[in-house]
């Protein structure tokens, strides 16, 4: 099986909507091309961030087939396919075709809330029926339930077609025991911003990002001086978005990340329900933070 680079920035690719609320597959194909011209090293389709649940399943093979299309191989494509019901994962894996997508983005599974148990059990159904390349996703302030790092020792250990994890766990402990004890060839992604850089320090290799969305030639800068070893000028620019680092999530993701592609020109302020845009007291905090980092809007 063919290994996947995911040293870097990955960006967690958001859906644009048109006012109507269908697909603005136009400021998607952009959006794309802004990616990849400012230096990202991979794209994650069909995640959190692309408001999956509210998508059908024709939008999302257009997504798919869009994205492909518009990278046409330039930088490689991770595709999100999880859910809670084991089965049902699996059957995708076995059935679907994956032409153009280098590897599988897989969260834990969602409000069933399994034990660890359960957890390694599931996985390891998704690592028997996949041809590609998985990431496990960890985010329990979603999920409901925190993979730990003794079950994600366990299955980077027992199934070398995981390759990675993303942690969003928000427990720099946790993350760091995965760093200290994962086989040399399972690597540790951020799964969340703010954390990138101290996450990078302990041995991280990079991120999976939303703000990146926004600003993926400044993120990516970041991310590369941090892996390089330039913590001080790595540093300076992730001081530099502390700031909006709050303010993405404080109405829920991703009404902070479009919001700032909004007011930047490249999308409509739109999102499907249950979510909803910014409350315009955040949409006007962020506006200042974008006006102080010289960015027109």
């Amino acid at each position: 099986m063919p290994r996947i680079n995911l040293r870097g920035v990955g960006v967690a690719l958001i859906t644009p909507f048109k006012s109507d609320e269908s697909v603005d597959y136009d400021a998607l194909a952009k959006l794309v091309d802004y990616q990849v011209q400012n230096g990202i090293d991979y794209l994650v389709v069909l995640g959190t961030t692309a408001e999956t649940p509210t998508l059908t399943e024709t939008e999302k093979k257009e997504i798919i087939e869009l994205v492909v299309s518009k990278v046409a191989g330039r930088i490689p494509i991770v595709l999100g396919v999880g859910g809670n019901n084991t089965r049902e994962v699996v059957d995708k894996l076995k059935d679907n075709d994956f032409f153009g997508i280098d590897a599988i983005l897989s969260v834990t599974p969602y409000y069933n809330k399994p034990s660890q148990e359960g957890i390694y059990q599931h996985y390891k159904a998704i690592a028997e029926a996949s041809k590609l390349p998985i990431i496990l996703y960890n985010v329990p302030g979603r999920t409901g339930v925190n993979m730990t790092a003794e079950t994600t020792l366990r299955i980077a250990n027992e199934f070398r077609n995981v390759v990675a994890i993303k942690e969003a766990s928000g427990d720099i402990t946790q993350m760091d025991e995965i760093i200290k004890r994962k086989p040399e060839d399972f690597d540790v992604i951020s799964g969340d911003d703010g954390v990138t850089f101290p996450l990078i320090t302990l041995g991280a290799v990079g991120v999976i990002s939303v703000i990146g969305n926004a600003f993926p030639k400044e993120f990516s800068r970041m991310t590369r001086l941090a892996l390089e070893g330039d913590y001080q000028s790595a540093l300076t620019i992730h001081h530099s978005f502390s700031e909006l680092f709050k303010l993405l999530f404080v109405d829920g993701n991703p009404a902070g990340v479009k919001c700032m592609l909004h007011m930047m020109g490249y999308i409509e302020n739109k999102l499907r329900l249950p979510l909803v845009p910014t409350r315009i007291t955040t949409y006007e905090m962020i506006r200042n933070v974008l006006i102080d980092l010289n960015i027109k809007c």
